[in-house]
């Protein structure tokens, strides 16, 4: 079955970037050109995915704004035949592409937030992406795990092999290895300590997920830190049905943080076409 439907997760304070969030959402945030989210939709329709849902809080309407039609400034672009800048506007929301927004009243957990998109998801598989979690790859991160749900059947996340310090970060995955890139997961656990982490395998924010976890979070009751998690809604699922680890071919950027998200700016300016030479030959005439 297609990939056809996604879920944005972005309903979140993005208190880490204060005050830079109080009053726009931290999807928002341009990394050199675009907004986070834009990056995240991006790759999804890269993958196949034509539905977005957003599941958003209040002050998020940027983001909605985002992806509407703006037809004063194409009207202003066409009249002065900026004909560049005018295709840069309308590429933001493909003619085939669908965004529905549905709002979290409570930030209860991701997995809550997951749970929110229910109704507009089915009895579909669909994928989750969250934007802080900016990935590069070719193919597209999302368009490596489609694939890999197309063989497996099976709900696939994202991981990547993180340091032990830093288990406390990501939820941990342990199993059987399949190949060089993929486990048949065993056991999944939401920020583990060094010491009691099953693996090195974090999961990244990327998910293709069956429908079956939605009664799986409904029925859990709240995990770490007193939310809904969504990594306790996949362990549940693991009675029922496989889940897979898939280990990505490219590059995360931790832009939920304030180092992963200038790293992010610093080296995606250094492949822009119309930046990498300038930007380059600028970085090497600092003085440190």
């Amino acid at each position: 079955m297609q990939i056809k439907k996604a879920i944005f997760p972005v309903a979140g304070l993005g208190t880490r970037f204060l005050p830079a969030t109080k009053a726009q959402p931290k999807e928002m945030m341009p990394v050199v050109d675009k907004p986070l989210i834009q990056y995240a939709v991006e790759e999804a329709y890269a993958a196949g995915v034509r539905e977005m849902i957003f599941v958003t809080g209040r002050h998020k309407r940027p983001i909605e704004d985002h992806f509407d039609m703006t037809f004063e400034l194409e009207v202003a672009l066409e009249n002065a035949n900026k004909t560049e800048l005018l295709n840069v506007v309308r590429s933001v929301k493909p003619k085939d592409m669908e965004c529905i927004y549905v709002r979290q009243a409570q930030a209860l957990g991701l997995g809550h937030a997951v749970l929110c998109g229910q109704r507009l998801i089915g009895n579909e598989p669909f994928a989750v992406l969250l934007a802080d979690d900016l990935m590069m790859g070719e193919p597209p991160v999302l368009a490596q795990m489609v694939e890999q749900y197309k063989e497996w059947r099976a709900s696939i996340l994202a991981v990547q092999e993180v340091p032990a310090e830093h288990t406390k970060r990501y939820g941990i995955v342990a199993g059987t290895l399949v190949n060089d890139r993929v486990m048949d997961v065993s056991k999944i656990v939401e920020k583990p300590s060094p010491e009691d982490a099953p693996s090195r395998w974090g999961v990244a924010g990327r998910y293709i997920l069956t429908p079956g976890v939605f009664h799986e979070i409904a029925t859990q009751p709240r995990g770490v830190g007193g939310e809904i998690q969504l990594t306790d809604g996949i362990a549940a699922l693991l009675r029922r049905e496989k889940v897979f680890a898939y280990r990505y071919e490219g590059r995360r950027y931790d832009c939920g943080s304030k180092e992963g998200f200038l790293q992010a700016n610093v080296e995606l300016a250094l492949k822009h076409p119309e930046l990498r030479d300038s930007f380059r030959q600028y970085l090497k005439e600092l003085e440190f």
